[in-house]
């Protein structure tokens, strides 16, 4: 398959597995920020996590709490014990993503296509993605926004399509099942970038879904896209 990059107005980028190969590290903060419930309920939060990437950390303990555990064994309301885990969850992060190997490609990518206007639409929590972003000297190449949750990405995308932030023809580097469908419920060309990517059997599934698929962001760096 060969794509022209140039002829799109927007990249859109995932972040955790398309630009920070942080996707370990929110394994080990979702279970770290539940583990004192036991091995079990923490596994079980792992599997849905993993299961589920690209999707808010919000939904993720709101299915812990509604699923995985009886919250009638806590002395808290829903909200509380919701707000102690997100807190919990974004100690736990912080210092990985600020560590993490960045894509050693973005530099000389976001010059070869200086043109083009890069977004972030993330499941990661927004306030958190300006601030590591601007912490490791990176947010400045995101010249459209950068955008993460509690929004999902299918309403930071609709709004920033209606706004005009976000101008097609665009493609958008993901690295899960929920990049993919997002992207195609938008009208949106995909890249599925693997190297990073924590989806099971994620060979299997590029294959049933015939998508376009490579390992890095520095294959765009050649002249020919295969």
């Amino acid at each position: 398959m060969r794509h022209d990059m140039s002829s799109y107005k927007t990249f859109i980028f995932d972040c955790d597995g398309v630009i920070l190969n942080s996707n370990n590290v929110k394994t080990k903060a979702f279970w770290d920020s539940v583990i004192d419930f036991g091995e079990d309920k923490a596994r079980k939060l792992v599997e849905y996590h993993k299961s589920r990437g690209g999707i808010s950390r919000y939904i993720k303990f709101e299915y812990f709490i509604d699923n995985i555990i009886s919250l009638s064994d806590f002395q808290l309301s829903r909200q509380s014990l919701l707000d102690i885990l997100l807190d919990r969850y974004s100690f736990n992060v912080i210092n990985g993503l600020l560590n993490c190997q960045i894509s050693e490609h973005l530099g000389r990518l976001r010059y070869k296509y200086n043109d083009v206007k890069w977004v972030v639409v993330s499941g990661g929590d927004q306030k958190e993605l300006h601030s590591v972003f601007e912490s490791r000297s990176i947010k400045s190449l995101f010249d459209g926004g950068i955008f993460g949750s509690p929004d999902s990405k299918d309403i930071i995308l609709k709004r920033e399509i209606l706004t005009n932030t976000l101008i097609k023809p665009a493609i958008f580097f993901g690295d899960s099942a929920y990049d993919y469908m997002v992207s195609s419920r938008f009208g949106l060309d995909f890249c599925f970038i693997s190297d990073w990517s924590e989806i099971r059997n994620k060979h299997q599934f590029i294959s049933d879904k015939n998508l376009y698929s490579v390992k890095n962001l520095g294959v765009f760096l050649e002249e020919v896209y295969v």
